[in-house]
């Protein structure tokens, strides 16, 4: 069973972890902790029978959205969670009534954009060089709020 559940002091640590196993240039655990305080953060965080298994973040300026981070363990893959996650964002978003979600992706990363297709993001624009490590255009996607 998957639950989402917003991000806490004690999922800290096992996230730090999965932003390494993820991510080029991780966010530390001092990082991850500064959004706990950010009035503008909305992470959530996926436990699959108790146990930390992804995360996603975004940041809620006026009426939109900025995805910063989806995340799931290699061993949780391909068992809902990113879909519960960026679900949970969506009900944020109409709750919130938003008008609009946005995010970037490697644009070597196919699976991930394809994956965001599914959920409704639409290719918009190109990022010039926006990832380092390696350096990388990121593809920007977007989807409306519906109510």
């Amino acid at each position: 069973m998957i639950t989402v559940i917003p991000m806490a002091r004690e999922h800290i640590a096992a996230l730090a972890q999965l932003e390494k196993e993820c991510f080029s240039a991780p966010w530390s655990e001092n990082a991850l902790m500064e959004e706990l305080s950010n009035p503008n953060a909305v992470f959530r965080v996926a436990l699959k029978n108790g146990q930390v298994a992804g995360y996603v973040g975004m940041l809620h300026v006026l009426d939109e959205g900025d995805i910063c981070n989806v995340a799931v363990f290699s061993q949780f893959r391909r068992q809902g969670i990113a879909s519960a996650l960026l679900q949970s964002l969506l009900d944020y978003a109409k709750e919130q009534k938003m008008a609009l979600i946005t995010l970037e992706v490697r644009e070597s990363n196919q699976g991930a954009q394809a994956f965001y297709r599914t959920m409704g993001f639409e290719f918009v624009g190109l990022r010039k060089n926006f990832y380092d490590k390696p350096r990388e255009h990121g593809v920007l996607m977007s989807r409306s709020v519906e109510e």
